[in-house]
């Protein structure tokens, strides 16, 4: 046994040995720089002309690679931004140079059609982002970027919590907009939106982004209802070497919103390593810590859903002047209680009470600002890595990891301070030029996050039970006015004029009482009050303000090119292919879903596939490209989606394009199955059956929020004896099927080079919703109506005589939307360049009722100019932003109003250290430091100031 066993290994050890030797490799070494500065280039590709090998620079611009293929032979040399060059290898280290080329126009993306093309020849509408442009933007992150995009909205929630929308509908959290990352679907599996760049990509390892303003479910699947933002990474084996990035800066620096000014610190390192031909590997990290833009909107707000306002109004009044004030970002007022029966039980013994006593006494709990209930320190860590392996020329496969976690704050219904929130996304993928077959899994963990409002109202209960703060209010509202009517009648005064004056001083009187009742109540940050923690350390379930989510989402997804295995490709057709199978699993142990009602955790599938074929005629001046895709949801019947776009050059470099766009999509988690009761006894909840049954609608019968409105507004001016016409204005609420909802979209552009300097890119649409998922409001009477009184319960303010539900519905008409936008770039000469952008999005009318979160200006424009180098052999580098945008009304489930327009600016210089391959930056956002709000109950933003120093971020 031991002999043969070295046989086999001397016979293995000789093949190895001559196997070696007969397929002897060839080194190829080279360096490549710039023509005029002499700056080494990194990430620059070097192939093999007509063959599969080749490698790309490293940081210094050096590369070497092994090739089979015996010299001479032609080394291809590419690089975005730079022309394209082609050099003759005879077996000796090589010297390229490269010169900047004309890159307007030029680009090539993946992402319109799922094939390479020129961004010029796109069949829809996208915009791309490169990594120069990240390098230049005078935003302080790549994400931020965005902003400055054609057809792009943004609501900022908290300074690390923006979310992006297009053609309308956008909101805090938006469903509407697919974000993919690395190839991964970014949403957080239970809230089912993306969360920004909360996790995800580091600053350095962000290589570019694209967004498809539009209709993309075609390809990108559920969600894509009014477009696609995809952010690329930075491969291993292209970007190389050591890189990193420091950041530190100011805001709040007048103090509005915080007593000082904050510090900004940004810290970011990227190290990639390409071991040899067929391994390479990266590692991110990056800290982001500031101090949080805060919710600072003391405007008094009546959040009792009417008919016109279903989501509440600004009202007049502060919280001296009204008993009753909510405002909008103060929490623990929206406790309110009717102490008019109270009063009218004691004019007997008191008659100056009598005034009081004869309409509505509403008075609310004392609240806290928000500076004074959540942590002003926003923090975000992400630490990402990646393994690539080379299995053929052909073959790669990989395995990354993301992780981010922190701290920041989002707008829902309420305030939520997002509290140790963590999201991981893992994923394996097999990715060749022609195919891939990926799996990933996005991890959710919701921490000690907290929702604001409900925390609040619990921590006053838990300081003094309201039951014992109204009898204090009331025990010094009334001793205040008999002190007040004795003063009068003592100084000779008649009854009369006594009454009349504690009517005239009823506003000291209630300011008084409030003040006697809040006697020893905590002041200052309450969020390190140990009654405070104890209240958020109770989930919501358990009567506290904690919510839990760790759901999960599981995604097993693949795609062919079938053109080349097929032979179709030299016909100058493409044919892709792909599916794909998602699971979500929703766990928030009944804090946000109704897994209580369902036994536990709770399962959603989603399966998908689709086809596409392009073709190209005329000798390539017609591109015509169809798809189709079909999907089905567990809880839904399945959709069908198809695309037909045609793109044709009317004269070189001019292309004019129409489509015929669908979008779809299912019900986001929270529309299927939330069940939260959120402030003012409003009880959020999902469109599926089984939770109406629940709640009894079926027996004890909801009526509609208007019908009740009406009837409410007759009892008011009638009295009693408006009763029977108040009954007869009821309307019971009915359930139509919950439905998925789609988008068919009609799009025609133009993109083109009107000179070789100039890039013109404008677009219309149209587009019609069907069952569009919106919410309702109707109202439910806690006892059952079994006689004519128990109608009362209907019209009381209080969540204890009844329930009003924000139920997820589809409306049963079409709503129809219409857009338009124009942009133009000039390249002047000197690396100097002017930008601007003008776009609008309009929506059809709706029934008053209803709410669409539309949520965008009629107008918006964006205007830029910059130098990306000149002066000292073109170092020095500046770009300024100029945002602008008409007012708009605001509706979200926090709450509706009009929000004024804005302008405002962002701004940064740079200057370049070639020898060590740095850039240092001083930059601005929003410039004047002129605060604006995206979304009502949102943050005031104001300027942001910072210097950094980026090393090896070319």
């Amino acid at each position: 046994m031991r002999k043969l066993l070295k046989s086999i290994l001397m016979f293995m050890a000789v093949f190895l040995t001559l196997s070696a030797n007969s397929q002897k490799s060839t080194t190829v070494t080279g360096n490549v720089k710039t023509v005029k500065s002499d700056e080494m280039l990194a990430a620059v590709s070097v192939t093999i002309k007509g063959g599969t090998a080749g490698t790309f620079t490293d940081d210094k611009g050096n590369f070497s690679f092994s090739t089979n293929q015996k010299p001479p032979f032609i080394l291809v040399f590419s690089s975005v931004g730079y022309a394209s060059k082609e050099v003759r290898f005879t077996g000796e280290s090589v010297k390229v140079e490269l010169m900047t080329a004309e890159t307007l126009g030029q680009e090539v993306t993946v992402a319109a059609s799922k094939v390479s093309e020129r961004i010029l020849e796109s069949p829809i509408s996208i915009e791309r982002i490169n990594l120069a442009a990240i390098r230049n933007a005078p935003s302080p992150n790549y994400y931020e970027a965005l902003t400055n995009l054609k057809g792009v909205d943004v609501v900022n929630a908290s300074l690390t919590f923006r979310s992006v929308g297009t053609r309308g509908f956008n909101s805090s959290g938006n469903l509407r907009l697919n974000q993919i990352v690395d190839g991964m679907d970014n949403q957080a599996p239970g809230l089912n939106f993306s969360v920004a760049s909360i996790c995800g990509l580091t600053e350095l390892d962000a290589e570019s982004l694209e967004l498809l303003p539009g209709a993309s479910s075609a390809l990108y699947g559920p969600g894509g209802m009014n477009g696609t933002v995809i952010i690329n990474a930075k491969d291993p084996f292209k970007y190389q070497g050591l890189s990193f990035q420091v950041k530190g800066g100011v805001n709040h620096i007048d103090s509005k919103q915080r007593d000082k000014a904050g510090s900004f610190h940004d810290w970011s390192i990227r190290w990639a390593k390409k071991v040899n031909d067929k391994f390479a590997y990266k590692l991110s990290a990056q800290l982001t810590n500031a101090l949080d833009w805060a919710g600072n909107d003391e405007t008094n707000f009546y959040r009792t859903p009417t008919a016109t306002d279903p989501n509440g109004k600004v009202i007049s009044g502060s919280r001296t002047s009204d008993p009753n004030y909510d405002g909008v970002n103060t929490y623990g007022d929206e406790t309110s209680v009717n102490l008019q029966s109270t009063i009218q039980s004691l004019s007997a013994t008191y008659p100056f009470l009598t005034q009081f006593g004869s309409k509505p006494f509403n008075v609310s709990r004392t609240g806290f600002l928000e500076k004074d209930v959540i942590n002003p320190t926003t923090l975000n860590v992400k630490l990402s890595g990646a393994f690539h392996y080379k299995i053929t020329n052909k073959i790669t496969a990989s395995v990354t990891g993301y992780i981010g976690k922190g701290n920041t704050v989002y707008t829902g219904a309420d305030r939520y301070s997002l509290k140790d929130l963590q999201i991981a996304q893992y994923k394996f993928e097999l990715k060749h030029k022609n195919w891939f077959l990926r799996a990933y899994t996005t991890k959710e963990d919701a921490g000690s996050s907290f929702n604001a409002t409900i925390s609040t109202r619990l921590f006053n209960e838990a300081w003094k039970p309201s039951s014992q703060w109204y009898s204090e209010y009331t025990q010094a509202f009334v001793g205040g006015a008999g002190a007040v009517f004795g003063q009068v009648l003592g100084s000779g005064g008649t009854a009369a004029q006594a009454n009349a004056a504690v009517g005239a001083n009823a506003s000291k009187l209630h300011n008084a009482a409030r003040a006697f009742a809040d006697k020893g109540r905590p002041t200052g940050f309450i969020g390190d009050n140990e009654l405070f923690k104890q209240v958020t350390s109770k989930s919501i379930k358990d009567g506290g303000g904690l919510f839990v989510d760790q759901s999960n989402l599981y995604m097993i997804e693949g795609q062919a090119n079938l053109s080349e295995v097929t032979g179709i490709a030299k016909y100058k057709t493409d044919v892709l292919v792909g599916g794909n199978f998602k699971r979500y699993v929703l766990n928030s142990k009944g804090t946000l879903f109704a897994e209580d009602l369902l036994g536990g955790k709770i399962p959603i599938d989603e399966v998908g596939g689709y086809v596409q074929i392009s073709q190209k005629l005329l000798n390539d001046k017609i591109k015509i490209t169809a798809s189709g895709r079909y999907d089905k949801n567990s809880n839904f019947d399945g959709k069908f989606t198809p695309r037909v776009a045609i793109v044709g050059q009317v004269a070189k470099d001019h292309n004019v394009r129409v489509s015929y766009q669908t979008a779809y999509r299912f019900p986001s988690t929270q529309n299927q199955y939330i069940n939260l009761l959120v402030n003012g006894g409003i009880r959020l909840m999902g469109g599926l059956p089984f939770l109406r049954q629940n709640y009894g609608l079926n027996d004890n019968q909801a009526y509609t929020l208007s019908s009740v409105q009406e009837a409410g507004a007759i009892l008011q001016t009638q009295g009693p004896a408006g009763f029977p016409a108040a009954l007869a204005k009821l309307k019971k609420q009915t359930f139509d099927d919950f439905k998925p909802e789609s988008l068919t979209s009609i799009e025609i552009g133009y993109k083109g080079l009107v000179t070789k300097n100039l890039l013109v890119d404008a677009y219309f649409y149209l587009g019609t919703y069907k069952n569009f998922i919106g919410d309702t409001r109707c109202i439910q009477t806690a006892k059952k109506i079994a006689s004519p009184l128990d109608y009362a319960q209907l019209f009381s303010s209080s969540a204890n005589d009844r329930t009003i539900y924000s139920i997820s519905t589809n409306l049963n008409q079409d709503v129809k939307t219409s857009g338009w936008g124009l942009s133009a770039e000039y390249q002047l000469p000197k690396n100097f360049n002017v930008s601007a952008n003008i776009y609008s999005d309009v929506i059809d009318d709706l029934p008053s009722t209803f709410v669409s979160y539309f949520n965008t200006p009629k107008t918006r424009a964006n205007f830029g100019f910059g130098n990306s180098g000149f002066l000292c052999h073109n170092r020095v580098g500046f770009n300024i932003m100029v945002r602008t945008q008409a007012s708009m009304v605001y509706q979200g489930t926090f709450g509706s109003s009009t929000l004024p327009g804005y302008t405002t600016v962002d701004a940064m210089v740079s200057y370049k250290i070639p020898v060590i391959k740095s850039l240092v930056k001083l930059g601005a956002t929003n410039l004047y430091n002129k605060y604006y709000r995206t979304g009502f109950g949102s943050p005031a933003v104001g300027g942001l100031y910072y210097v950094s120093f980026g090393y090896n971020i070319f």
